[in-house]
C-alpha cells in the first residue's frame, strides 16, 4: 500500500498478548487509564461473589487479554469513522459477553475480594510426546 504525501501513517495496533517490554508497558497504562475512566464508572456493577471482580485485574493475564480487545473494539466502534449504530453493536456484541465472562464465579477473578487478589494456578501441561 502506497502512502500519499501529507497523509500520516496509520498503525493498526497489536493486540497486548503479542507485545512485550516497554510496548507492553505503555499498552497497559492506556488500557487501565480506559478501564479506571471509562468501563468501570460506567459499566461495573456491584461485586459479589456472583459476580467477582479484582481490583488488580492487570494481574490476570486472561482478563488483560479480554479487556484490551473491548477496548480494540470500543475504539472501533464508537470512534469518528463508526457508522451510528457503532455503539449499540459494541453494548450488545462485545461488552455484554467480556463482562460476563470476567464477572463469571468461575472467571479469571473467581476467588478475588474487594480489595484483595489471589493469584491463579494454571492447570499443569503434559509435553508433547511425538
Amino acid at each position: 500500500m502506497t502512502q500519499v504525501a501529507n497523509e500520516p501513517e496509520t498503525q493498526i495496533p497489536s493486540f497486548i498478548l503479542y507485545q512485550e517490554g516497554v510496548g507492553y508497558g505503555e499498552t497497559l497504562e492506556r488500557l487501565a487509564f480506559w478501564v479506571h475512566n471509562l468501563l468501570i464508572p460506567v459499566y461495573a456493577r456491584e461485586v459479589t461473589s456472583a459476580a467477582p471482580w479484582c481490583s488488580q485485574w492487570w494481574r490476570h493475564p486472561e482478563a488483560v487479554a479480554q479487556l484490551h480487545g473491548l477496548s480494540m473494539a470500543w475504539q472501533e466502534m464508537t470512534g469518528a469513522a463508526s457508522n451510528l449504530s457503532g455503539p449499540a453493536t459494541w453494548h450488545r456484541d462485545f461488552l455484554q459477553p467480556v463482562m460476563s465472562s470476567l464477572r463469571d464465579p468461575s472467571g479469571p477473578f473467581a476467588g478475588c475480594k474487594p480489595g484483595s487478589h489471589r493469584a491463579k494456578q494454571a492447570p499443569p501441561v503434559e509435553p508433547l510426546v511425538f
